[in-house]
């Protein structure tokens, strides 16, 4: 099964299982279309519902950069820039996020900027959450473990995103583990980023994703990055150098139905890369103070980015900026190269069987 067959069937499958009503919604988002229960509904833009259903290319985006990522109007302005970035390499951008207990996949200008002005008031949604968000009809970000998630169940297969979670220091006394983890683990879709947060543990962070069978590449380096770094010095287990080698990476996860994810890590541009004592000392302050605070869990990643960005003079946060931009155009570049190999693919199809029939 192709992937554009592979995506109109889990949007079809939706519609059944949630009784779809298809419609256009009223207060400026004319054009998405809703997928009703008696309980919730999931809402698909019509962009990215029309370009999954043609075999286009699409690339998920997630929210909680948007909430607790950086601030406002910075986090509102980087995430329309963001989606402009994709738009103009080839694919179209699906923001995910929950508002209202409506998971969205794709999102209005208004709704990213209500996403933007909530910040940390809304909640940080990862898949234990989910649930409880919808059925309390609360609205929040999602992390790259929910975006996996909803971005997988309508047959999305690149993911964009700055850098994704990991084993946290001292994880194996704490055992904070992100559920990013486990969640490429079992959930195949590819993840783009410029690696692991390089406040967390990166080498037992590569060792958990080993033993979750997932896929970790880095591009154009055979030095897995560091997320403000370009290197961490830890050997990545694979390369990949141009965007159609990912894509064939991705098509032949999926055709071997291996169901785990894919990491690429592409390392942050040269030009804004925050390396040596600035940013090591930075960490270590920002580790030291959350742990006399006692913010631990789902609170202390954005404490740690936030406060590291104070330390380092706002550097580290137009690092992050320049990375996600960067990470969203070789995503972009990897989806339109996935669906132009699997259009040739379906091509080949037909020719096959159209000389099969003559025959």
């Amino acid at each position: 099964m192709s992937s554009r067959t592979n995506a109109i069937s889990r949007i079809t499958n939706l519609r059944r299982h949630f009784n779809i009503s298809k419609q256009g919604s009223k207060g400026g988002n004319e054009g998405n279309s809703y997928e009703n229960t008696s309980s919730g509904s999931i809402k698909i833009s019509q962009d990215v519902s029309t370009a999954l259903s043609n075999g286009k290319a699409v690339v998920a985006l997630e929210s909680t950069i948007i909430t607790h990522g950086m601030p406002y109007p910075q986090n509102f302005e980087t995430a329309k820039e963001v989606e402009a970035i994709v738009r103009e390499n080839g694919a179209v951008p699906a923001t995910i996020a929950i508002l209202d207990g409506i998971p969205c996949i794709g999102l209005t200008t208004e709704e990213l900027e209500r996403l933007a002005k909530l910040g940390t008031k809304a909640r940080k949604i990862s898949r234990r959450d989910i649930a409880y968000v919808v059925a309390t009809r609360g609205s929040g970000g999602t992390t790259v473990s929910a975006t996996m998630i909803f971005a997988s169940m309508v047959g999305i297969s690149v993911f964009v995103t700055g850098g994704i979670g990991g084993v946290h220091r001292n994880g194996e006394n704490t055992l904070d583990i992100s559920s990013d983890l486990t969640e490429l683990g079992r959930t195949p879709i590819c993840v783009v980023s410029a690696g692991v947060k390089s406040i967390l543990d990166i080498p037992k962070t590569l060792e958990y994703l080993e033993t979750q069978g997932v896929c970790v590449a880095a591009y154009k380096t055979d030095d897995f990055p560091a997320f403000y770094s370009e290197k961490s010095g830890c050997k990545a287990p694979c390369q990949v150098d141009t965007p159609e080698e990912c894509a064939r990476l991705i098509e032949a996860n999926r055709r071997l139905d291996l169901r785990t994810g894919i990491l690429i890590g592409i390392p942050i541009p040269k030009q804004h890369s925050v390396t040596g004592n600035v940013i090591d000392s930075a960490i270590q302050t920002a580790l030291r103070e959350a742990s006399e605070k006692g913010i631990k869990g789902s609170a202390e990643t954005p404490y740690l980015l936030s406060r590291v960005n104070e330390l380092t003079g706002g550097s580290s946060l137009e690092s992050n900026i320049a990375l996600v931009k960067n990470n969203a155009v070789l995503g972009a570049q990897i989806a339109a190269s996935l669906a132009q190999i699997q259009d040739n693919d379906q091509q080949k199809d037909k020719g096959s069987k159209s000389e099969a029939n003559d025959s």
